[in-house]
């Protein structure tokens, strides 16, 4: 009833083979049973995305850098999630993948683009309208990215569907209070959803590092600094239970009120 994770924050740059390669070699370098990689995998300029840089990396389900990715899942017989630049139908998704065993275990389209702070992800990306959960070794993951930590009501919907572990993959831009607000909200995310959580986030000179580990109960598990680095742990279903047996706040909700308020 254990689940052995390694969150991986590291700085993509604007290279995308590179990239690829950096994590290809983390993945056989470490062993876990599910590994997490930060928001913009494929790669992040100096100066931040551009259009132009998102079509020319943008890939299909079926690309290279995907499949590349599924084949060391394989071959390592272990879990990860990572974000890409899907394109499907002549638009463009910040997606993250689940993958298990060289198969895809769960697609999510990023909902809550960053349209905050003098960004404006919606010009590079459409939004997605669907959730994404998937089971991986007797756990239930939800899948979110950044800026949808500023959403209770996803993470909510994911609660209502078993998640027991939220995996957010990230790139937190550096800013007055971010620290702050990504620290609060990460730990906020899980403790009211009775779930650990996951934030993965690439670090300096563009984004604060800072990724957590954190408990249903919002305590620390694992916290990194703004330096590259692997964040290590073993999730254990008991504290789970001991949340959810404690401070039910997912058995003790009243969706249908909420929705007539």
């Amino acid at each position: 009833m254990k689940l052995k994770i390694a969150a991986h924050q590291i700085n993509f740059q604007s290279n995308k083979k590179q990239n690829l390669d950096k994590m290809l070699s983390i993945l056989e370098k470490t062993k876990a049973q599910l590994h997490v990689f930060p928001e913009y995998s494929m790669g992040t300029p100096p100066n931040g995305l551009t259009q132009t840089f998102v079509k020319e990396n943008a890939e299909q389900i079926n690309g290279p850098f995907i499949s590349k990715i599924l084949e060391k899942s394989k071959e390592q017989q272990t879990a990860v999630t990572f974000t890409v630049f899907l394109t499907e139908k002549n638009q463009i998704f910040n997606t993250a993948l689940l993958v298990e065993n060289g198969k895809i275990k769960a697609t999510y389209k990023k909902i809550h683009l960053f349209d905050a702070l003098g960004h404006k992800e919606s010009n590079l990306f459409s939004p997605g309208t669907k959730i994404a959960t998937a089971k991986i070794q007797n756990f239930t993951v939800g899948l979110a990215i950044c800026f949808d930590l500023r959403f209770p009501e996803l993470f909510r919907a994911l609660a209502y569907k078993g998640a027991e572990l939220f995996v957010v993959p990230s790139a937190w831009y550096m800013g007055k209070h971010k620290k702050e607000q990504w620290q609060i909200l990460t730990k906020t995310r899980a403790h009211e959803n009775n779930t650990y959580l996951i934030g993965v986030n690439q670090t300096l000179p563009q984004f604060i590092g800072n990724s957590i580990i954190t408990s249903p109960f919002a305590t620390t598990i694992k916290q990194a600094n703004t330096q590259e680095t692997t964040l290590t742990a073993e999730l254990n279903k008991k504290t789970l239970l001991d949340s959810k047996n404690q401070i039910p706040t997912i058995k003790l909700s009243k969706p249908k009120l909420y929705k007539t308020l």
